[in-house]
């Protein structure tokens, strides 16, 4: 199994007791609101998914030397989460966000970002040690958002290519992380086309497409040397496309309590997936040859997705390889009966 590195933002998620309706926004006026703290940021959620399957999983990253900081590092250790790599600094405060739920499980964010502990990661805390022998690196958007993090971003990418190492890239955007007026197209295509496993949500591959059509922007991201691209769109089917094929995986029908880490179970189910096959880029390329495999592959991704949306919270909702099994089990009983 190969090690997997994570790199981005870990923050508090301060997530709301009360549930919104689908008119205003608001629950109901005489329930008193309460937030509570959990573990959050899309890639130590994936770090976290892959600690709990039993992956080599680190996470590289910085939060505040305060009370949210040390929540946040003692709850990846407590996921199996290698933390060598997250840093923590005085310099500024550890990120929350604020999230809000509606009655189908979707989320809504309000964050308390800028300026915050994550942002200060710089270039030189990447360590060449780090990318000794094979591995995975994997990141998303949300450090493409300000300029020193932005080029933190890109120093971690070129040590990962240097080294050979297999590259994930799951776009995420948060178009309210961004400054105003910031435009995150050129930046996020920049990463697209250095990543070898691209992650998109239907409504994120329409924001790829705002220049040309789907077909033509699918062909731009395999033709500049992605093995795999991936669409997500919620309960519908899950779309892959790799240089010789396309095909789709329905993701298990479950109800829908808290849809949170719903993308970043997928990704760490898949990366662990990966890492525990010893995935190289070559490796990479040949399963997108291998239906059957491939399909193999997403489908338990897909069940560490549909597991974690009946599960509140983030870290809480997220697998361990025993609970996979049993829950494709049950999947695969109901389709008998």
């Amino acid at each position: 199994m190969i090690k997997v590195i994570s790199f981005g933002e870990l923050l508090v998620d301060m997530l709301s007791s009360r549930v919104s309706d689908d008119q205003d926004g608001k629950g109901t006026e005489s329930e008193t609101e309460r937030f509570t703290k959990y573990p959050g940021g899309a890639p130590a959620n994936v770090a976290a998914a892959i600690g709990k399957l039993g992956g080599h999983s680190y996470f590289a990253g910085k939060v505040g030397a305060d009370m949210f900081g040390d929540f946040l590092v003692q709850s990846l250790e407590a996921m199996q989460v290698c933390t060598d790599y997250l840093l923590q600094t005085s310099e500024a405060k550890t990120a929350l966000a604020f999230v809000s739920l509606d009655k189908e499980g979707e989320r809504s964010f309000e964050f308390y970002r800028g300026p915050s502990a994550d942002l200060l990661f710089g270039p030189g805390d990447f360590k060449p040690e780090w990318f000794e022998n094979r591995g995975i690196f994997h990141f998303c958007s949300n450090t493409l958002t300000e300029p020193g993090i932005l080029e933190a971003t890109q120093a971690g990418l070129d040590a990962a290519r240097a080294a050979g190492w297999l590259v994930s890239f799951d776009m995420n955007l948060r178009h309210n992380l961004w400054p105003e007026g910031a435009d995150p197209f050129e930046s996020v295509w920049a990463c697209v086309k250095q990543a070898d496993l691209v992650k998109l949500s239907a409504e994120e591959l329409a924001f790829l497409c705002r220049h040309t059509d789907e077909a033509t922007v699918l062909k731009q991201i395999l033709s500049a040397g992605a093995s795999l691209i991936l669409i997500t769109d919620g309960g519908k089917p899950l779309r892959y496309y790799t240089a010789h094929q396309t095909g789709t995986i329905q993701p298990p029908n479950v109800q829908v309590i808290d849809s949170t880490a719903a993308g970043d179970a997928f990704v760490g189910g898949l990366l662990y997936r990966l890492s525990e096959l010893d995935m190289s880029v070559a490796d990479l390329e040949g399963v997108g040859t291998d239906q059957q495999r491939l399909e193999s592959i997403l489908t338990f991704a897909s069940a560490c997705g549909a597991h974690a949306v009946t599960h509140a919270g983030a870290f809480t909702s997220l697998p361990s390889r025993d609970e996979v099994a049993a829950f494709m089990a049950c999947q695969e009983d109901a389709q008998i009966t």
